[in-house]
């Protein structure tokens, strides 16, 4: 199993939401996760962070962020370098996905907790 450095973007404590599940999930599969959110709070052991860092070697960035709210995160995005960016159902969203290819990253309209369940995250 490799570990792949995640930012989870829109990420929350509340347990009902797919961010916090995908967060446990992504933990759960070996891969260090930086949550990413709006609130502090807290992820299992994990605060949520609510500035936004740069992390060094990126893997993935998953979304969790809705496209109207997105363009506020786009250069923070960006500024990651991250190989791939998700899109998880509902966060499609066409000018994001343009710009982060044009930045040499790679897009998929997928669901983080599928994709791990499956085992092609």
């Amino acid at each position: 199993m490799s570990n792949k450095i995640t930012v989870v973007i829109g990420a929350s404590p509340n347990e009902e939401r797919y961010s916090f599940r995908a967060t446990k999930s992504l933990l759960n599969h070996g891969h260090t996760v930086f949550p990413v959110g709006m609130r502090a709070g807290r992820i299992g052991d994990l605060d949520i962070i609510t500035d936004r860092p740069v992390f060094q070697d990126v893997d993935t960035v998953t979304l969790y962020v809705g496209p109207a709210n997105q363009p506020a995160w786009y250069d923070y995005i960006i500024s990651l370098h991250p190989k791939r960016l998700v899109f998880n159902p509902g966060t499609e969203n066409a000018e994001l996905a343009d710009l982060a290819r044009k930045n040499g990253i790679e897009t998929v309209e997928a669901c983080t907790l599928v994709m791990l369940s499956i085992g092609n995250y």
